[in-house]
């Protein structure tokens, strides 16, 4: 079973959003911010951060601590989500299936563990990518 759908039971339809006629699934579209809903985004952000720490870490020590691994690549997901985009934490929750105050944890926990340098430059290298993504193609407005 794939990452991405064990961290959103109904991962595959998270790349499926309405595109312009003519427009091809590998054009790299994305649709403006009024319709693209928090969730979606929300989504995004966490198959970008799945696919950054399957790129950084090793498949061994994967395979050997899965439910960690997945735990992790959703709390930095969710982390990104309110401090990079700025989504609030309740709206998080909603797309991550989740209460509150556990993303509230989650930030907490993925700030302590921004001490360590090798950490925070893996954060902080998700959080630019996720800009990126997001703020060029005018999703969420430049602030």
């Amino acid at each position: 079973m794939p990452i991405a759908s064990s961290t959103f039971p109904d991962a595959a339809r998270a790349s499926s959003f309405p595109q312009p006629p003519g427009a091809s699934s590998a054009s790299g579209y994305v649709p403006p911010a009024a319709t693209m809903p928090v969730r979606l985004v929300c989504r995004i952000c966490a198959q970008i951060t799945t696919e950054m720490v399957m790129l950084a870490s090793h498949r061994i020590q994967m395979r050997r601590d899965r439910r960690r691994t997945l735990c992790h690549i959703r709390q930095i997901a969710m982390y990104v989500c309110h401090v990079a985009l700025q989504i609030p934490l309740c709206e998080i929750a909603k797309a991550f299936g989740r209460d509150r105050t556990t993303v509230g944890h989650a930030c907490h926990v993925v700030e302590d563990r921004r001490d360590d340098p090798a950490f925070d430059e893996f954060v902080a290298a998700v959080e630019r990518t996720v800009n990126s993504v997001f703020r060029s193609n005018g999703v969420l407005g430049d602030e």
